[in-house]
């Protein structure tokens, strides 16, 4: 059974960075769909960006194209968001998640489909 552990959350100021890691332990088809997605206070959790545990394109919502990357380690086994010139409303929950997928692109879509999450890591950004 595959396991995601988020860490590298915590509290800056606005303008600033964070890069967020998720551990990805025992998923062996490199067909999983490894996403990100985070819940502010008070809202619904929506997936931000994805990228495949083979490699390929990432993917990423409009919302924060230019600002957030994703990337993996050089042994698959960490999947990576980094967060430039954070705002107050990148104030949220960030989880990663993990669900088959044959598709050409990762999509951070239909939360209900995957099957595996990390336990989140908070962000919080002040102005």
């Amino acid at each position: 059974l595959g396991r995601l552990a988020e860490s590298g959350g915590g509290s800056v100021q606005a303008g600033g960075s964070l890069k967020l890691s998720c551990v990805v332990s025992d998923f062996s088809d490199s067909n999983y769909c490894l996403a990100w997605f985070r819940q502010p206070p008070g809202k619904e959790r929506e997936g931000i960006a994805g990228m495949h545990l083979g490699g390929g394109p990432a993917y990423y919502i409009d919302s924060v194209k230019g600002r957030f990357t994703v990337s993996q380690g050089n042994l698959k086994n960490t999947l990576y968001l980094q967060i430039n010139n954070l705002e107050p409303e990148d104030t949220a929950v960030y989880f990663c998640a993990a669900r088959l997928s044959y598709a050409d692109v990762c999509r951070p879509s239909w939360e209900s489909a995957y099957a595996y999450w990390g336990q989140g890591t908070q962000v919080t950004v002040s102005s």
